[in-house]
Order: structure tokens, then C-alpha cells, then sequence
């Protein structure tokens, strides 16, 4: 057999004893053809890798890329450089917006990087009574994407009411009555439909914050047997003794939770994943970034990069990639230390993609870079196909995609409901770090009928239901946004990117809002009666068509100008635009009003029994 290349003398990882050690790695044509201390073949392309450690390419088996605002052909672009070789996307986002229609021009795309896919299994992430989309995945959507192989699973189930009765008696005691009491809800006939499907063992993806106890253990009944939300020690070590398998991103990687993982040497139920990357953070880094993070955090550098590479190959069934060895797909990355992750070059199906490092022995002169192979039909079934001219990115009409009207300064008055002096409110709180809110309740005082939620240092937030189905406006007080005046309004408000405002100025509010229709999307902040800042997200209000770089910069301005407002958390940009979430803890907004996440039940904006009269 050929043999393209040799790399000699690197420190290659062994997987399954995860340490480095000295071996030379062969290479034929995409695949490794022999890992050994010393390769008795003959080859003329001689690469000197002293001094240099080989990894398997990073697998991140949950993420969205519409969280990076951009393309997947763009995407891969930006995270092959940072050694991401294959992810597993979960395209909800423009499900939401587009439906199978959306999901189809992801897959549509031709990619460097290997993307599989996910079925969005809650779109909407709730019911229509609760939120509006633009579309919605249901069982025959669900039909269709089972036939094409780069489906691997059912993704994020986000529904807890859809599988946990609210009877708390019937999960132990009478568990087929649980079922039955639940038998025929979307969420539990996707799962049904997935799990039976012949020749595929498809894996069933969850969402599950701060659930626990006979809630969990239900939850996992129903057939989720992955969680990817924040974590602590002692869930860490609950969902593990269940049978979960967790996928842990940025903010579950503090020292007490890697401490849970480490000290139980839980490693083989762990995997590492980015679940949401910003367009700035792309620049920096992906996948790399959360291993780093884990080392940082206390784990040991062999076992962050087996939960980076092993780990996720073997839960999403990936068998031919994920370690060094022969037969597996050459996807690998060269790093100069262990420091950083930063790889000075980084190899997919046996070609150089990126990197400057790439040095040909003794000769000292740079290798070429392997010659392109000739596409062969591809072997992969699929339900999409191009349904636009070849020279766009997307559809026309994915441009044009916010209908709804602008508003005035009246929709940010709010009234009460009968004479009074004050109301109690029910208000979201947000903290400074992560996306959960909570549930608090603030007395606001009431001049001639109007409710003087500015006087008590509140932010306003309102939804305006921008797809066009029935126009519908909602409002929300929010504590721990922004502490000088002025206003953020989005198109990406997850997960069905209704137009998001947010503000403590309804001068302000007004401008950011009629400003994110005139650009069919995006994000904008305003101040002092002006536009401070705006990202341009023109296809279904959520990506950019552009180069990310340049989005990347606008962002930066975004949330440089949020934080000059006052707005205060790790990720300002997230943390407004979950404020819409319905599924993450505790309370949120949707285009219905206030919704209570674990309960699923709409909570009023004012207490009425609390009015003072």
C-alpha cells in the first residue's frame, strides 16, 4: 500500500493508556495506515515531528453553529484551524426560524470538517401555546432525517414536562401509569421513534438544569441518558450513578466540579463539548478552549484530551476516528506544548488544513501539503439537496424573514389593573455568571395608573413575535440587567428568535428595536437617544453571510457597549438573549408573557392580590 508521508519522532498519544509516547505514524491517503516505534515501509515524504505532541482530532459531539452567528462552511473554516476536525451540530436555531427548510440548507453545505447532525427535537422548545416559532420539527420531519446517515441522535430534549408527569407518587410507584399518563406527547414519540429504528443505535441527547431526585430518574426512564447543562459536584456524581452520560462545557468546568470527575475517575463518562461559541471567542480558539479550561480547572492534560477526542467518538458511534491508530480517519493535530493547545498544525482525512508548522526532516524544507484526492459519490444517504442558485449562500427569502412592526414609545408603559399606589411584581433576576435567572418579587409604586418600573431601578424587557403568525407583544421587569440608561434589542433571542428588547429607556428601546427590523436582524445597542453598536444577522435574524472576522468586531462593540450600560455578566451577549429561553431555569419571557421553566405554567407580570388600594 502507498505510503504518503511518515511523521517521525513525535510524542504520539496513546489512547487507551492515555500517555505519550515515541512512535512514528504513517500515512495513506486518509486514513493511518501503521502507528509504530519504528515504520519498516519506504516512503520519500519524511515529516520530523521532535518534539512535537500528536493528538487525535477534537470531536465536539454538542454544539449549535448558528451560536457563532455564522455558516457551516465558515464555521469550519474558522474551528479546523483550532484543531476541531468533528463536530455534531444540533441546527435548532434555524429550525426554529425555517424549519426542515433551514435544516436542509446546513446540510446542504460542503465542509472541510466533518459535520454530523442532530435532530432538533424541540422546536418549539415548548409548545405553541407557550411560545411561536417560525416552524416546527415534528414526527414526519423526524421520519425523514433518520434516513440520512450523518443524523447520530435526538437533540438536547428540553421538554421536561413533555416526559415528567407533574403526580410526583406516579414515577416510582406506578411507572407504567406515568407512561401511559404521557404516552402520546411529541417529545416521548420522537424518543419512541429514534430508539426502534433498525440498524442504528441513535442517541438520545438532554437538557436537564438543576433537575433531580424522582424527576431525574424519570427523565432518564423516558430515554435521555445525556445532559449537557451546567453541572455541580453533587449532580456530577447523581447523574453518573444513573446512567447519564455528561458532556461538560465552559461553565461546568470549575475545580469542585473537575475535582468530582476526577477523584470518582469518571472519565469514561465525560465528555468534553462547546455547546455555544461566540463569534469573537471563534477567533480564539473552540473546542481547544474547553480543554484548556479543564486543565486549568485540575484535570489531568491525558485525560482532558481523551474526553476530547475518545470519549465523544465512542457516544456518538464514531468508530473510525477519535485515537491514533491504523485503519482510523488521519485526523490529528501537531502542538509545539500542552500549554496552550494553540496546534501548529492540524491534518483532516490525511490533509494539511491549517497550520505553518509542517517541516520535512533533515532536508529542513517545507513539506507540500498532501495533493487533493478525487471526491468519490459520496456513500451517504440524504434527504436535502441544493434548492437555490449555486452562487448564494441561502434561499432569497432567508433574508427577509422579521415581520413585525416598529415600535413606539406606548409598549413600554406599563399600566396596572385597578387604582393602587404600588403593585407587587414578579420579577426575572439575572445574575453575573451563566445564563439561569431566578424569580423575584418587587414592589413598584403607581402614579395615575402607570407603573414606575424605571423609578425602581428595573429594566423592561418585551417581545414582539416577529415571524408573522399572530403579532404578539409580551412584557417582563428584569433585575441585574442594565444600570444606565439606555437599551439592546435582538433577533437571536433563543430559541425561537422573536425580537427581543431590552432596556431602562424607552427613547432608547425604541431606536434599538426599529433599527433590528430595518436590518432583518441582528443586534443592536443604543444610548443617549443614538445607535452605540450593531451586528449585522440579515439570514432568519440569527447568521451572518459574511466573513466572521469582520462580525466578530461589530459583536465586540455590542458587548463593549452592553457593559458600558452596566450590564454585568461573563457573557452579556447570551445572557440577554436566554432571557427568551423557556427551558432554562427559573423564569423567563416568551411572545406569551412570564413562564415558569420547571412547571411550564404561565406566571403573571403583576400579583394582583397584592395591589395596595
Amino acid at each position: 500500500m502507498k505510503v504518503d508521508y511518515i511523521i517521525k519522532d513525535a510524542w504520539v498519544y496513546q489512547t487507551f493508556r492515555q500517555c505519550f509516547e515515541k512512535r512514528e505514524v504513517a500515512v495513506s491517503g486518509e486514513r493511518i495506515l501503521a502507528v509504530s516505534p519504528k515504520f519498516a515501509g519506504a516512503c520519500d515524504r519524511i515529516i520530523d515531528g521532535s518534539g512535537m505532541y500528536l493528538i487525535p482530532g477534537l470531536i465536539d459531539i454538542h454544539m449549535h453553529i448558528e451560536s457563532s452567528m455564522t455558516y457551516p462552511k465558515e464555521f469550519s473554516r474558522l474551528a479546523l484551524q483550532h484543531g476541531t476536525t468533528t463536530v455534531v451540530a444540533d441546527a435548532h436555531e434555524i429550525a426554529n426560524v425555517f424549519g426542515m427548510e433551514g435544516i436542509c440548507s446546513f446540510m446542504d453545505q460542503e465542509t472541510e470538517m466533518d459535520i454530523f447532525y442532530a435532530i432538533p427535537s424541540s422546536v418549539p422548545a415548548t409548545s405553541w401555546e407557550l411560545e411561536t416559532p417560525g416552524a416546527a420539527i415534528g414526527e414526519e420531519e423526524t421520519r425523514q432525517l433518520l434516513e440520512d446517515d450523518r443524523v447520530l441522535c435526538l437533540g438536547e430534549v428540553m421538554n421536561f414536562r413533555d416526559l415528567v408527569p407533574e403526580e410526583p407518587d406516579g414515577l416510582i410507584s406506578k411507572p407504567d401509569a406515568a407512561l401511559a399518563h404521557k404516552a402520546d406527547t411529541k417529545t416521548l414519540r420522537l424518543i419512541r421513534m429514534c430508539r426502534s429504528r433498525r440498524g442504528r443505535d441513535i442517541r438520545i441527547e438532554g437538557h436537564c438544569p438543576k433537575i433531580t431526585g424522582m424527576d431525574l430518574n424519570r427523565f432518564i426512564f423516558a430515554g435521555v441518558d445525556a445532559d449537557h447543562t451546567q453541572q455541580t459536584p453533587e449532580s456530577v456524581l447523581e447523574k453518573s450513578d444513573l446512567g447519564m452520560f455528561l458532556e461538560l462545557q465552559r461553565k461546568s468546568l470549575t475545580p469542585e466540579v473537575v475535582e468530582a470527575v476526577c477523584s470518582h475517575r469518571l472519565y469514561e463518562n465525560v465528555a468534553l463539548i462547546t455547546d455555544d461559541t461566540m463569534p469573537d471567542q471563534l477567533l480564539e480558539g473552540q473546542l481547544n478552549r474547553i480543554l484548556l479550561a479543564a486543565v486549568q480547572a485540575g484535570m489531568p492534560v491525558e485525560k482532558a484530551i481523551y474526553c476530547a477526542t475518545y470519549t465523544p467518538a465512542r457516544r456518538m458511534h464514531l468508530d473510525d476516528r477519535g485515537m491514533i491508530g491504523p485503519g482510523k480517519l488521519a485526523d490529528f493535530l501537531l502542538l509545539q506544548d500542552l500549554d496552550t493547545f494553540r496546534p501548529a498544525a492540524v491534518v483532516k482525512s490525511g490533509r494539511l488544513v491549517s497550520g505553518s508548522w509542517w517541516m520535512a526532516g533533515s532536508a529542513g524544507k517545507a513539506a507540500e501539503q498532501a495533493d487533493p484526492k478525487e471526491e468519490e459519490p459520496s456513500a451517504v444517504s440524504t434527504v436535502c439537496s441544493s434548492r437555490f442558485a449555486a452562487d448564494t449562500i441561502f434561499p432569497p427569502h432567508f433574508y427577509h424573514s422579521v415581520h413585525c412592526r416598529g415600535a413606539v414609545a406606548s409598549d413600554f408603559i406599563l399600566t396596572a389593573g385597578k387604582a393602587c399606589t404600588s403593585v407587587l411584581a414578579n420579577v426575572i433576576r439575572i445574575g453575573t455568571f451563566g445564563t439561569a435567572t431566578e424569580l423575584v418579587r418587587r414592589r413598584i409604586p403607581v402614579r395615575n395608573g402607570v407603573i414606575c418600573w424605571q423609578e425602581a431601578g428595573l429594566c423592561l424587557a418585551v417581545i414582539f413575535e416577529r415571524h408573522g403568525r399572530n403579532g404578539n407583544i409580551a412584557a417582563g421587569l428584569v433585575e441585574g440587567a442594565f444600570q444606565k440608561p439606555g437599551a439592546a434589542a435582538t433577533t437571536w433571542s433563543h430559541d425561537s428568535h422573536n425580537l427581543l428588547v431590552l432596556g431602562n429607556s424607552p427613547e432608547d428601546m425604541v431606536i434599538a428595536q426599529n433599527r433590528v427590523i430595518a436590518l432583518q436582524g441582528g443586534y443592536v445597542v443604543a444610548a443617549e437617544g443614538a445607535v452605540a453598536a450593531e451586528a449585522l444577522l440579515q439570514v432568519g435574524g440569527i447568521i451572518n453571510d459574511g466573513p466572521l472576522e469582520k462580525l466578530a468586531k461589530d459583536l465586540g462593540r455590542v458587548r463593549g457597549a452592553m457593559a458600558a450600560l452596566g450590564y454585568e455578566n461573563n457573557n452579556e451577549i447570551m445572557s440577554m438573549s436566554t432571557l427568551a429561553l423557556p427551558v432554562s431555569p427559573a423564569l423567563k419571557l416568551t411572545d406569551y408573557g412570564l413562564l415558569d421553566v420547571k412547571t411550564q405554567k404561565k406566571v403573571a407580570l403583576i400579583a394582583e392580590e397584592c395591589l395596595d388600594v
